[in-house]
């Protein structure tokens, strides 16, 4: 059985070069919010004019079309500088996240210097107080061309605005990693901007629309769902760093309420968050009348959480109906289904036992909830193992493909074989279908097998939310074998703050009894685990598999303390690695010399400078074309 989402929209423009353009004359544009919510306003055409400059830089740094950019910033104007003026370059930006937990640094360093590398990155992109934490990177993957302040990039009077083809790359976003390290995304103009087309289709976006999000500008559904869809309508985008709102989460609905603010994405987790951490007097004179479109994706999605917070904040007026459930991955740019907008959540209890013994959904205690139908121009196919459809209501892998299904992994043929089939996208989610919509049910990667019957690790993880001194969302439930003689079940969870220590093998047994009551399943194996301990993607995902390794290899530790000598140190270790790598040079040859590229429909056509098509660089004094009057 196919699930279609009708039609693809018509294109917006053919890429984002073209849509920035199209956004300038509007008066609209980004707002960025600090923690003392002090706001920095930045309109389309002010973007627009700061992108033409940085490109200009950019060029004279020696950054070719189809060059990778990476781009490692906090959510601020500079990062729009550097991701709109790498496009305008016509070359590739490489988002990644900065740095957010210096307990951590060795293993960020590591994995940063990883996909700076593998992207093939010519430049890094950096600034501000992150700079002065990544020499080692730079070191490490020792860009071609180098690294460079972002604040150096709009200085120059010169302007650049190079043409880009819809099939060119606009944009490598590495996967999240939850399972396997973060394969590098890359997609084309036209994916993107088929991405953006459909999700509008649904959003129908007016005039009296406004977004606000906190999500990282690295991660897809804060970039492309956030960024580029209101640069898409073109409409106002309020931003918000995603470390203000972890400090203090009502910064979020304090900036919906104050801009009257209609759509705004987040995961499971913000949702519950805001509903646990937000004090009352924080909220004095809210008024979230105006939210209609409140997305819920990027992780599983919680019907408790949904309800939660409906009810806390139905007093200030916001409309359970704007609940959203999405689902979507890197992969597929972003979206791959919504929930009809205002019609409000769905869910169904099912039989987790006939699902793990049988792949049947039948009736039972556990609710899940519906993600709701493809986006336009998006099918979905739920298949089994030898890769036959499969009718609803049975369990198997979840399939996709449309327009903006990616070309593929950047220079990872093997894996792009493994992903993509005649058009047909292995999202490596399992889920099942019914009444026409799709229901998610965990990665196959991370299923735990129990003498025959697959359990999906949310399954018997869920139950422990509610024991009390267990930190909610910081659990993993996975399958190992203890003694050769089938696997069984381990459980590891972090105790929360003020709890008994994690030696304390009474919380343990209220966390085994937990999932016994509720899945009817005993662990194993149960282990209290010191806060920050489980590993993590950059989008905050579980890596439940990266645990399981370290804890059998008992390597599996809490984040360093953070003190001033730490911070120091690491300062100290960078600018140390920043001289050494002026003195070797880059051992990666460009992208062009390695004859490097994806496989697509247009692999074969003649680049622009083949084809001899010149590049028009201008000085800032010169008119441009809409200034003259052309456009």
């Amino acid at each position: 059985m196919i699930l279609s989402g009708g039609p693809q929209p018509a294109p917006l423009a053919p890429d984002l070069v073209a849509l920035l353009a199209r956004a300038a004359p509007h008066p609209s544009g980004v707002t960025f919010t600090d923690l003392g919510e002090r706001e920095t306003v930045l309109a389309w055409g002010e973007i627009h004019a700061r992108a033409r400059r940085a490109a200009a830089a950019l060029a004279a740094r020696g950054i070719a079309p189809g060059d990778r950019v990476a781009i490692v910033l906090r959510t601020e104007p500079a990062f729009l500088d550097a991701f709109f003026g790498t496009l305008l370059a016509g070359a590739v930006p490489v988002p990644l996240y900065p740095p957010v937990r210096l307990g951590r640094i060795d293993e960020y360093l590591a994995s940063t210097a990883r996909m700076v590398a593998v992207s093939g990155s010519r430049l890094l992109v950096t600034g501000g107080a992150v700079r002065r934490l990544l020499g080692e990177v730079v070191a490490r993957a020792r860009p071609a061309l180098g690294c460079v302040a972002a604040e150096a990039l709009t200085r120059g009077s010169r302007e650049l605005e190079r043409r880009v083809r819809p099939s060119d790359l606009s944009l490598v976003q590495f996967s999240s990693g939850s399972t396997v390290d973060p394969k590098p995304v890359a997609l084309t103009h036209a994916n993107t901007v088929a991405q953006v087309s459909s999700i509008l289709a649904l959003l129908r976006p007016t005039p009296a629309d406004r977004l606000v999000s906190w999500l990282p500008l690295y991660h897809d559904m804060g970039l492309i769902g956030g960024l580029l869809g209101a640069l898409s309508y073109p409409g106002p985008c309020v931003l918000i760093p995603p470390e203000h709102f972890l400090a203090r989460p009502a910064l979020w609905l304090r900036a919906i309420g104050r801009h009257r603010a209609t759509i705004s994405p987040a995961p499971s987790f913000a949702y519950a968050y805001a509903a646990e951490r937000v004090r009352d007097e924080e909220l004095s004179g809210l008024d979230l009348r105006s939210w209609r479109v409140a997305l819920d994706g990027a992780e599983p999605v919680s019907p408790r959480v949904l309800r939660r917070f409906a009810q806390r904040f139905a007093p200030l007026g916001f409309d359970a109906r704007a609940l959203t459930p999405v689902y979507g991955l890197s992969e597929a740019a972003l979206a791959v289904t919504f929930t009809p907008v205002g019609r409000g959540w769905r869910s169904r209890r099912l039989d987790p036992a006939a699902l793990a013994a049988r792949g049947a959904v039948e009736e039972g205690p556990r609710e899940v909830v519906s993600v709701g139908v493809p986006v336009p121009g998006v099918e979905v196919m739920v298949r089994g193992d030898a890769g036959e459809p499969l009718p609803p209501r049975r369990l198997g892998r979840i399939c996709a493909r449309g327009p903006s299904v990616m070309a593929g992994y950047l220079g990872q043929p093997e894996a792009t074989s493994r992903a993509l089939a005649h058009g047909w996208l292995d999202t490596g989610d399992l889920g099942f279908v019914e009444d026409g919509e799709l229901y998610v049910h965990g990665r196959a990667k991370d299923v735990v097998i129990l003498r025959g019957a697959n359990h999906a690790p949310e399954e018997l993880e869920a139950p422990l939310a509610a024991v009390a001194g267990l930190r909610p969302g910081c659990a993993v439930a996975l399958g190992f074998d203890p003694d050769g003689e089938g696997e069984e079940l381990l459980l590891l969870a972090e105790r929360a703050s003020g709890a008994a220590p994690a030696g304390d093998g009474r919380l343990a047994e209220a966390a085994r009894q937990a999932v016994l009551e509720r899945a009817g399943v005993r662990a194993h194996t149960v282990e209290i685990l010191e806060p920050g301990t489980l590993p993590r993607t950059s989008s905050g995902k579980l890596r439940r598999g990266e645990a399981l390794r370290r804890w059998q290899a008992g390597t599996l530790e809490p984040p360093r303390k953070v003190s001033a000598l730490t911070v120091a140190g690491a300062i100290a270790r960078s600018s140390l690695a920043y001289v050494k790598s002026r003195f070797n040079p880059s051992p990666w040859p460009s992208p062009r010399e390695r004859g490097e590229g994806i496989a697509t429909p247009d692999a074969s056509t003649p680049s622009r400078r083949e084809q001899g098509e010149g590049i028009a660089t201008r000085s800032a004094s010169t008119p441009s074309p809409r200034r003259a009057g052309r456009g």
